[in-house]
């Protein structure tokens, strides 16, 4: 369990450099009380481990920018490749001039995973109009362009993203959003990589990935943001055919894990072995918690990608539920 006294931490990804783990996280002050308010404090984290257990926070990777920059009031959800000696991370960024509202990607360099330095002039990604929503359409609560997950293909590198189609019901606009470079520099927005229509209001963090030989997309999406109303959210998964990217087919879609955990990301133990960890999202009353959890073994079973753990989300103390919701003693 990776668990910070002072801030809350919720989404994150990895980079392994083949002995050590590097997890970069989300994180703000509890100082803050209200946990609804973190997303526009969130800088990134990191902390390494030899085992995916035990964690030693490190310094800061990422904070925002001074103004005026794309990244001056928050900087979140991205991921890190290797790249000729040169350690690369894409992550999302939000401007103070557009209240945060507006989506970005950016990119971060560093040689050894601890240190990173933004390039002058800064590589910014935007949404494409022709394909993508923007928030002058007034469909929803943002310009959503973030979470990018980087990888590289048969024919270049590729980018997944946190995406709204340009059309269709504003209910059911959530696509993976899509990009395309051959030196992780120059990149060519591309139209998504899967369709609307399939139920979900944002597809977020997508991660593909190849587990035990069969490829796999997954994306987070709570409850509120389904189209189906009452329909509970969590992490999900949609197997993959082929070696291509996308089209990915979201309506296919099943549930891997419910929201009390939310970002579910993969990793290969060292053993060989996938797991899954994802952030604690919600305790049995409902609260946010903000903390990683431990590895939990995945594996197929009956076509689909499940969770092999008799785990149950479990309980949280009254005492860290006062911590995680920063509420005082006496006062819930």
């Amino acid at each position: 369990m990776f668990r910070l006294t002072s801030s809350w931490v919720w989404d994150f990804w990895f980079a392994d450099d083949g002995e050590t783990y590097h997890l970069y996280f989300l994180k703000a002050s509890r100082a803050l009380v209200d946990p609804d308010r973190r997303h526009l404090r969130a800088s990134i984290g990191h902390a390494t481990s030899r085992d995916l257990v035990e964690w030693t926070e490190e310094v800061d990777a990422i904070v925002p920018a001074d103004e005026p920059a794309w990244d001056d009031r928050a900087t979140w959800t991205g991921s890190v490749v290797h790249d000729g000696g040169t350690w690369r991370m894409f992550y999302t960024g939000v401007d103070r001039r557009g209240h945060g509202l507006v989506q970005r990607i950016g990119m971060a360099t560093s040689p050894d995973l601890y240190s990173w330095t933004k390039p002058d002039p800064p590589l910014v990604l935007e949404a494409d109009p022709r394909w993508y929503e923007t928030l002058e359409q007034d469909a929803w609560r943002d310009e959503a362009w973030r979470d990018p997950w980087v990888f590289r293909g048969d024919d270049g590198w590729h980018m997944l993203i946190t995406a709204r189609a340009r059309t269709g019901d504003p209910a059911e606009r959530g696509v993976v959003g899509h990009a395309r470079s051959d030196d992780l520099v120059e990149w060519t927005v591309l139209p998504p990589a899967s369709e609307p229509g399939s139920g979900f209001g944002q597809l977020e963090v997508t991660q593909l990935a190849e587990v035990d030989g069969r490829r796999v997309l997954l994306f987070s999406c709570g409850g509120q943001d389904l189209s189906e109303p009452g329909r509970r959210g969590g992490v999900w998964a949609v197997n993959v055919s082929g070696a291509g990217v996308g089209p990915f087919d979201v309506r296919s879609a099943y549930r891997l894990a419910d929201e009390s955990v939310y970002v579910g990301r993969l990793v290969q133990r060292r053993d060989g072995g996938w797991a899954m960890l994802a952030f604690r999202n919600e305790d049995v009353d409902g609260r946010f918690v903000g903390e990683i959890t431990d590895p939990l073994p995945v594996g197929w079973q009956d076509g689909r990608l499940t969770l092999l753990t008799d785990e149950e989300p479990r309980a949280v103390p009254a005492e860290a539920r006062r911590a995680a919701s920063g509420s005082l003693p006496g006062r819930d």
